[in-house]
């Protein structure tokens, strides 16, 4: 495999697909989302690997994912 060859877009999909394939992910995901970020929403990734004991990549992707859902409810008309 020659990594030259891959974009970026490409190696977030990568990425994404490898988190997504982790049996905890969803519960992770909804723990911050439920938990954490109503009391500290400026966490990073780093912080939320640390806490929850998960790889830097599913912090990563799980803050990246509801920063987008927060979007995409903000841009909902009311």
């Amino acid at each position: 495999m020659n990594l030259d060859e891959y974009s970026k877009e490409q190696l977030w999909k990568m990425l994404v697909d490898a988190v997504h394939g982790s049996f905890m992910y969803a519960s992770h995901k909804a723990y911050v989302r439920d938990s954490i970020l109503p009391s500290q929403p400026e966490v990073s990734a780093l912080e939320l690997a640390e806490r929850l004991s998960i790889p830097i990549a599913e912090g990563i992707v799980i803050l990246e994912e509801l920063a987008e859902a927060k979007k995409a409810q903000a841009a909902q008309p009311k």
